[in-house]
């Protein structure tokens, strides 16, 4: 898909990877709307981008401020990609706790919410908008990223929750992608191992050497300009679609 000219929604933007991918994609000619709970964040990431950046804040769980970002984002340009990036991590915990206790259901509940609900919820609502887009000579009309993790795929002890949300977010992957084929919209899943995120970079060098011991190459954490290196090969290849990428330097969890 040729991206110049079009716009992009990008959830979590005022993150380390969302805003990572938000730049990137204003550098390729998109008009680019940085969505985040944190608004004075989503707003710094669309003013270091330049016009016509914008930042919205919103929850992607609610309807209203997710047609909102959707709205904003088609007036600058046709909506033509949406990468969720937005969702994040609890305090883990296990199924059964060394004490008894059971897992707190709220905090399973709240992690499914802010990962795989607004996931959907934001997919939904941008390509319910992307089907007023013009076809192209494929009759493709947008482009969904939506983000899992390694988690989802082989998560660790005490990431039940996480794991579960994520992993649901990558079996949305095929489903979605068939469901919305006959209006032109692929959707293909990024699944990042440990990306040097704010959160992650600033963590003391000991952590840091217990974060990449499992890595195969290169010897690091990824870099959040190459998930958005990533968001751009699926955007620009139109024969990429229902799948899911790892992007992890060939990390494999151990189980703890």
């Amino acid at each position: 898909m040729d991206l110049e000219g079009r716009s992009a929604l990008v959830t979590g933007a005022a993150g380390g990877l969302g805003s990572a991918t938000a730049r990137h994609l204003a550098e390729l000619g998109m008009a680019v709307v940085a969505f985040d709970r944190n608004t004075a964040g989503a707003e710094e990431t669309a003013a270091g981008l330049g016009a016509p950046a914008v930042g919205v804040g919103g929850d992607v769980n609610d309807d209203d401020d997710v047609a909102a970002a959707v709205a904003a984002a088609s007036a600058a340009g046709p909506l033509s990609l949406v990468v969720n990036v937005a969702g994040g991590g609890t305090r883990g915990s296990r199924t059964v706790a060394r004490d008894g206790a059971p897992h707190p259901m709220d905090t399973f509940r709240y992690t499914m919410e802010i990962n795989a609900f607004g996931t959907f919820n934001v997919s939904r609502l941008a390509a319910a908008a992307m089907t007023a887009n013009e076809p192209d000579a494929d009759g493709q009309r947008g482009v969904i990223v939506n983000t899992s993790s390694l988690a989802g795929l082989e998560g660790q002890t005490g990431q039940l929750a996480y794991a579960a949300a994520k992993a649901a977010i990558a079996g949305m992957t095929l489903p979605m992608a068939r469901d919305l084929a006959p209006v032109g919209i692929r959707v293909c899943t990024i699944a990042p191992g440990t990306m040097a995120t704010p959160v992650f970079a600033s963590a003391p060098p000991a952590l840091k050497d217990a974060l990449i011991a499992n890595v195969v190459f290169p010897k690091r954490m990824g870099r959040p300009e190459e998930f958005a290196l990533l968001v751009e090969m699926i955007a620009r290849n139109d024969y990429l679609n229902g799948e899911i990428f790892r992007l992890d330097g060939g990390l494999r969890f151990p189980p703890k």
